[in-house]
């Protein structure tokens, strides 16, 4: 009986997590029509690259934060963030090749900076930190890491809110977040890991919040379209 529980539990949790990496794929292809345009224009025209490497950093920080040199047991936390770690390189390195020479050579020292950064931080974790240390060390990263790319759906509903107008926040888009954090979350609890289950729960109320507002602004938008219907009438 003990061991068809064990099962049951490990298969959840396998479950959810690959789930959430499900998830992350969605939003990990997401800007491929982003530089489609760019591509095809072979110009970056006003798009900023910042985001994807920025991106690219959080992925390796979670990444590292997933192999067995700090943590144990994981394994879907390091499929889901190596996937995103090489998509966006693969944005950044496109966005390097069509910029104009003042972004280039912006974007070129981001990126350099980012692989310092990571180099930095293995040496440091391996070098002076040890067994749950280390753990702590790149999971309180991790954390930060994660917490802080919060800030781009705070824009996104401060943007929402001042414009009373969902056009700029995809639903799918804010649905896929909020169900990859919500499956990232419940394998965290599962796991009884603080630095996985932490981060995603921010994000999946943050998640909820955005849809609260598609459903709230995309309902107040339809009823002022039929405005002018039922006067009409």
């Amino acid at each position: 009986m003990g061991d068809s529980c064990l099962s049951l539990y490990e298969t959840l949790t396998y479950a959810v997590g690959v789930a959430g990496n499900l998830f992350a794929f969605v939003l990990f292809v997401s800007p491929l029509p982003t530089f489609r345009r760019i591509c095809q224009n072979k110009s970056t025209e006003q798009f900023s690259g910042l985001p994807y490497v920025y991106s690219l950093l959080n992925c390796l920080i979670v990444l590292w934060y997933g192999l067995p040199w700090v943590s144990q047991g994981v394994i879907l936390v390091v499929t889901v963030n190596s996937v995103g770690a090489l998509f966006h390189l693969s944005y950044s390195t496109i966005f390097i090749v069509f910029s104009e020479n003042s972004k280039r050579f912006k974007m070129v020292g981001l990126l350099l900076a980012v692989f310092c950064i990571f180099a930095l931080i293995i040496y440091v974790s391996l070098e002076f930190f040890h067994g749950s240390e280390r753990q702590n060390f790149v999971g309180y990263l991790s954390i930060a890491s994660l917490i802080s790319m919060c800030a781009s759906p705070l824009f996104i509903i401060n943007l929402v809110i001042r414009t009373k107008s969902v056009e700029f926040m995809p639903f799918y888009l804010s649905l896929a977040t909020f169900l990859m954090s919500i499956s990232f979350f419940t394998y965290g609890m599962l796991l009884h890991d603080f630095f996985i289950y932490l981060p995603n729960g921010v994000g999946a109320v943050l998640g909820v919040v955005q849809l609260l507002l598609y459903a709230y602004y995309s309902r107040r938008s339809s009823d002022i379209s039929r405005l002018p219907l039922l006067v009409s009438n």
